[in-house]
């Protein structure tokens, strides 16, 4: 995703001290081909009185030695891919994003399968931590981040900032 900023300075007007006025436009671009908005850049970048900005939107969660590509769906533990099942990727997804947070059995449950937990919903979850906890483990035994249980409640990400090293 490219967004776009172009702004103008309206010149010719007193204003107090270190006012400035501009006027803005921003414009979100998926980068699919769009004749109007060609046509509409085209007439921003030629107009003298207009600068461009151009920022990247980069969609990625991350913590000390591990980031989480959300556009690819991918996970790198110290520069390392790991590959995670579908939902490995979305439980930790899930955990990252509500790091230091507890998070209840019945919460992850409906957020990763997406629907109303049911049976023994709680033995899953702990299958795929479980799975989630060896992969990530196993690439940085360094890490400054764990999956820690909260018995009889749920899971909670945590991240020091002095390494962990647990068992």
């Amino acid at each position: 995703m490219r967004f776009f900023v172009y702004y103008h300075k309206i010149e010719n007007i007193e204003y107090k001290e270190c006012d400035n006025i501009e006027r803005v436009i921003i414009i979100e671009y998926s980068g699919e081909p769009s004749h109007i908005v060609g046509e509409i850049l085209e007439k921003l970048k030629n107009h003298p009185d207009f600068e461009v900005i151009w920022l990247e939107h980069k969609s990625v969660l991350s913590l000390p030695d591990l980031e989480i590509d959300l556009a690819y769906r991918k996970v790198y533990c110290k520069d390392e891919e790991i590959q995670l099942t579908a939902k490995e990727y979305n439980l930790l997804c899930l955990l990252v994003s509500n790091k230091g947070r507890v998070l209840t059995y019945d919460q992850i449950y409906q957020s990763v399968w997406k629907e109303e937990a049911f049976g023994n919903a709680n033995n899953a979850i702990k299958c795929h931590i479980h799975n989630l906890r060896d992969k990530l483990y196993r690439a940085n035994k360094d890490r400054s981040f764990k999956i820690r249980c909260v018995r009889e409640v749920g899971y909670c990400l945590e991240v020091n900032s002095e390494k962990i090293v647990t068992t």
